[in-house]
């Protein structure tokens, strides 16, 4: 099988871009192999379908499609495998993955087709107008969206060694282009460099399936939160609550908000979303096909340390059952529970996790502020209100995180972000019930086709992956 690498991917955008090009005459038409990305993007129009490819591109199973939701919280302490099952990301619940792992690959080139994509509106030479800025900021937020997920996942986190090897950097076409690894704080500056133009760029609100200015903001916290930097990401979260015009999902909206499955236009609770529709769907890969138990997969489980934590009356227990699979009492969730005709779409940023990162970056130095904003959550689930003190506090908010989030692959992340331990639950095999935070195995490794094909990044590996 043809190993997919960076450079595959950039010539292989080109060629696909230019399929959505405008007629020309046959005389005018260039070799295939010749067609730059600015013939291929000469108008507004071919912007915008260019866009739409950007956005389909976040869709891939290996991405929001499915494994980034299911990766995030199984190589944490949230979801884990039934003991029947489809085979389906074993190797993660069981932490044994190795550099020739699909899902690994899948992430990588995933990633950096969408980057690919994004560049090429980025780089587009289009005089601009509202309508041109407004693409290119989506553009700009969809790109740094792609790197903070590679950057989190592929290097070590920033609140550990900001000048450790990240993740290659490309901004421009170059179909021979073989870069090597930026240091993680370069990755970084260029995602926030980027969410800053978005921001600025963006102007337009259309639904929640697209980003806006304060979807772009709103991820600018959630980066400036994960960098460690307390007061950007209180700052950024605060912009969001005081003026994106957003309101949060109440209790007695929770059960209908997880079932609806179109995007949003009343700037309730979404900030930002992948869409999935009766057309445009990952079918048998979908994630709900992964969670869900009549009629399909059913593979993954909530854990039962997580379920102990939502009290009988916190709306949010409703999402999860309990009963039987594989002769296990097991606990199934139901936070994705359409998979025909219209399938559930995939949350990507919330409006409530605005205030969970004000009351994070509210501790320590201002506590009233950190209970403040925590209970602003507890408030709207039917959940006892915190009101601990001390490093308690702080345990109760990050575990606030972890039942509001739970199945939409943050859990991990946020353990790496905190240097922590993962501690599973007796619902893991045994051999990966703790991985320490310093187990090679918590950074995924660079996919073994990227190394065999590109000579500057061969010897930059991840430590223990040799």
């Amino acid at each position: 099988m043809k190993r997919i690498t960076i450079k595959n991917m950039i010539v292989t955008t080109v060629l696909l871009l230019s399929l959505g090009s405008c007629e020309k005459s046959f005389l005018e038409l260039q070799p295939p192999t010749s067609l730059t990305p600015e013939a291929a993007l000469a108008t507004e129009a071919d912007l915008q379908v260019a866009l739409r490819g950007a956005y389909a591109g976040l869709k891939s199973t290996a991405l929001y499609g499915r494994s980034l939701m299911v990766i995030g919280d199984m190589m944490g302490d949230n979801t884990y495998q039934s003991v029947l099952n489809t085979n389906r990301y074993t190797a993660f619940n069981s932490y044994n993955y190795t550099v020739t792992d699909g899902d690994v690959s899948g992430l990588w080139t995933a990633s950096y087709s969408v980057i690919l994509r994004a560049n090429n509106i980025i780089n587009s030479t289009i005089a601009e107008n509202a309508n041109i800025q407004q693409i290119k900021g989506e553009a700009y937020a969809i790109r740094a969206l792609a790197y903070y997920n590679l950057v989190r996942y592929f290097a070590t986190p920033y609140t550990s060694d900001p000048t450790s090897l990240g993740v290659p950097i490309i901004t421009v076409y170059q179909a021979d282009l073989k870069p090597g690894r930026a240091k993680v704080s370069e990755v970084y500056a260029l995602i926030n460099k980027d969410l800053t133009q978005a921001y600025t760029l963006m102007t337009k609100f259309t639904n929640s399936s697209q980003f806006s200015k304060y979807a772009a903001r709103a991820l600018q916290a959630k980066v400036y939160l994960t960098m460690g930097d307390k007061t950007n990401a209180k700052t950024a979260a605060l912009d969001v609550i005081t003026n994106s015009g957003f309101t949060p999902l109440t209790v007695a909206g929770h059960a209908a908000y997880w079932a609806g499955v179109a995007p949003r236009t009343d700037k309730v609770e979404t900030l930002l979303e992948i869409s999935f529709d009766a057309v445009a769907n990952n079918a048998f890969d979908a994630l709900s096909y992964i969670y869900l138990q009549s009629g399909n997969y059913g593979d993954m489980l909530c854990s039962t340390d997580l379920y102990a934590l939502f009290e009988a009356a916190d709306g949010r227990k409703a999402l999860y059952a309990t009963g039987t699979r594989g002769g296990l009492a097991s606990i199934f969730v139901n936070k994705y529970t359409s998979f025909t005709g219209d399938h559930s779409d995939t949350k990507v940023i919330r409006f409530s996790e605005m205030y969970l990162i004000a009351a994070e970056a509210s501790y320590p130095s201002n506590i009233a502020d950190a209970l403040k904003y925590v209970n602003e959550v507890t408030s709207r689930r039917g959940a006892t209100a915190i009101a601990s003190s001390g490093s308690i506090l702080f345990e109760d908010i990050i575990n606030e995180r972890r039942k509001e989030l739970a199945f939409e692959g943050e859990r991990y992340l946020d353990l790496q972000r905190l240097n922590r331990n993962v501690v599973r639950s007796k619902n893991y095999p045994a051999a990966a019930l703790s991985i320490d935070f310093t187990n090679f195995r918590r950074i995924m490794p660079i996919p073994q086709g990227e190394l065999d094909a590109n000579p500057n990044i061969k010897t930059q590996q991840n430590p223990g992956w040799f």
